[in-house]
């Protein structure tokens, strides 16, 4: 979640400038750090209008994912698994609603549903809920652009891209400080893509009102492989179920959404023969290994360099703050690629006089003092990072947006208790979201709705490195489904603020795809002056409306 204070929301040109989105274009190569890629193996409504898909809200690590706090819990998954009764009917309660975006009416259908899940021997095992909004009144719904939205977590229901982001309603809170106590304020969302498609929510299995049922278990869903099967499913009958198999289609992910997307992605188009005219990542992360924080993985802490360097720049922390952040950050990101890179891949072989320099370079980036920064062995993990930055303030930043601050009991702490962002938002979302159920969408009064669910144990292993220890990567998913539909577009959207899934490691894996030059101007990245959940920032949020709807635009009938 995430918002700023301040500034204005933007994305970046090809000049550098910050504004619209930009066209994907390959790094320069010389003396560039760079990795070998790993390489991995690759419902229901019954109404005629289909619906979005939302995605995350926490981000995890590959080892654990760490969720906001003061989320809803599943009930036990042991209970949920050893349930065994007869498969419940498919649920699909439709209520009638308007809205006026751009000064255009739109009305619409609002259906809450439920699509039965099932196994190989056609035996019920999960019962996935979703939210699907359709616009009425359409003649040709083959031109009439379909979106399934889901966050991330693992574990999170699509509450967070539904009611902050996508959907025909909003939370409407502060940005950058805590919402006050209830009651809290629901407006209509001027900046919902009900103009531009039709949503689907969905939320996965464990989290929602989503559930295993019959003989099927929780990790019969919660894993990478195992969520993205369950999905295709969904997804394909919901095509039938709603009669749009022939409607534009797109997925929009956020945070650990983004990493279900490259791997939904392969599936739909290997298993199901199902071809996308586009995929949105919000806030992601596709290779684990650029953002986690393991003994001898330098890695992270060259992706994170440049984001460092934003929040610094955000809360005039730098010894010499630049005018103009955009510069900066190119600046910051050249030094992080070479002459930070080379340092760390030297180790103890590193000179003194050659510490000193790269000592005095991270000082003048991050605003963290040279004896901080000689301790951590020039090596700082980002939880460090949020506790040091503003310690001499008793304050802490925001792991998920970290223009967030609060405040911290423990001023010797290397890590950060809570998350600022997460604290100051989520009884609003969740108050909120929950009367809109019962009162507009007459639904769920009797039903308890998982904000955020214990889906773990979650199985990382992937594709063709099942089996073998490593980090997740779904990047060479998403690369063979771009070789193998060579229509379909990407679009990247990153908050420069964004602690969780910082906006570079997830650039840089696009720069490392290794797909055809011509694929290569199919992906489109765009940057918000916000974090994680760049639509907690209003002026985000319009750019990020601004950039999708044109997206849609161009690749809708190509």
């Amino acid at each position: 979640m995430e918002a700023g204070h301040g500034v204005q929301g933007a994305a970046r040109f090809d000049d550098g400038q910050v504004g619209a989105a930009r066209p994907w274009t390959p790094p320069p190569s010389g003396g560039r750090f760079t990795r070998p890629r790993h390489t991995s193996p690759p419902f229901p409504m019954t109404m005629k209008r289909a619906a979005l898909l939302v995605a995350t809200v926490a981000i995890p690590a590959a080892a654990s994912a760490q969720r906001s706090g003061g989320m809803m819990m599943m009930p036990d998954t042991g209970a949920m698994a050893a349930m065994h009764a007869p498969a419940p009917k498919e649920v699909h309660v439709t209520t009638e609603h308007s809205i006026t975006i751009g000064g255009q009416r739109i009305d619409y259908d609002a259906t809450v549903g439920s699509i039965i899940l099932r196994d190989a021997k056609n035996e019920p095992t999960g019962e996935l809920y979703y939210i699907a909004y359709s616009k009425r009144g359409v003649t040709d719904e083959s031109h009439r652009p379909l979106m399934f939205a889901y966050n991330g977590g693992p574990g999170s229901s699509s509450i967070w891209v539904h009611m902050g982001l996508l959907g025909p309603k909003r939370v409407d809170i502060p940005d950058t400080a805590h919402a006050p106590p209830p009651p809290y304020k629901l407006v209509d969302n001027q900046y919902s893509m009900l103009d531009k498609a039709d949503l689907v929510f969905i939320d996965p299995i464990g989290t929602g009102y989503s559930k295993p049922i019959g003989k099927g278990k929780g990790s019969d869903f919660w894993g990478v492989d195992q969520d993205a099967g369950s999905l295709a499913q969904f997804v394909s009958r919901y095509l039938s179920e709603s009669g749009r198999w022939n409607s534009p289609r797109y997925l929009m992910g956020e945070s650990y959404g983004t990493t279900r997307s490259a791997a939904l992605s392969a599936v739909l188009q290997s298993r199901y023969h199902i071809d996308l005219n586009g995929v949105i990542l919000l806030s992601s992360v596709l290779d684990f290994q650029t953002i986690t924080f393991d003994p001898g993985n330098d890695e992270p802490f060259i992706m994170y360099l440049p984001s460092y360097a934003a929040v610094a720049w955000y809360h005039d922390a730098l010894p010499n703050k630049p005018a103009q952040l955009r510069p900066f950050l190119t600046q910051v990101e050249q030094f992080a690629t070479h002459d930070y890179a080379e340092a760390l891949l030297q180790g103890d072989k590193l000179s003194a006089a050659d510490r000193g320099k790269i000592l005095d370079r991270l000082h003048e980036y991050t605003g963290l003092s040279r004896d901080y920064i000689d301790k951590a062995d020039l090596r700082v993990t980002a939880s460090q990072f949020e506790k040091e930055l503003l310690r001499e303030h008793g304050l802490v930043l925001g792991r998920l947006d970290a223009r967030f601050t609060g405040e911290t009991g423990d001023l010797l702490a290397e890590n950060a208790g809570y998350d600022p962002q997460s604290a100051d938002i989520s009884s609003a979302y969740t108050s909120l979201f929950n009367q809109y159920m019962h009162d507009d969408l007459n639904f769920g009064k009797d039903m308890m709705y998982a904000t955020s669910g214990n889906v773990n144990p979650w199985d990382w292993k992937h594709g063709f490195a099942r089996g073998w220890p490593g980090h997740t990567n779904v990047a060479t998913d998403l690369a063979e489904t771009l070789s193998a539909n060579p229509k379909l577009h990407v679009l990247l959207n990153a908050g420069l603020f964004d602690l969780a899934t910082p906006y570079f490691p997830a650039e840089w894996t696009m720069d490392h795809l290794g797909v055809p030059k011509q694929v290569r101007a199919q992906i489109t990245i765009a940057e918000y002056m916000s974090g994680h959940m760049v639509y907690v920032h209003e002026p985000s949020l319009a750019e990020f409306k601004k950039n999708v709807a044109a997206f849609i635009d161009k690749t809708v009938g190509q």
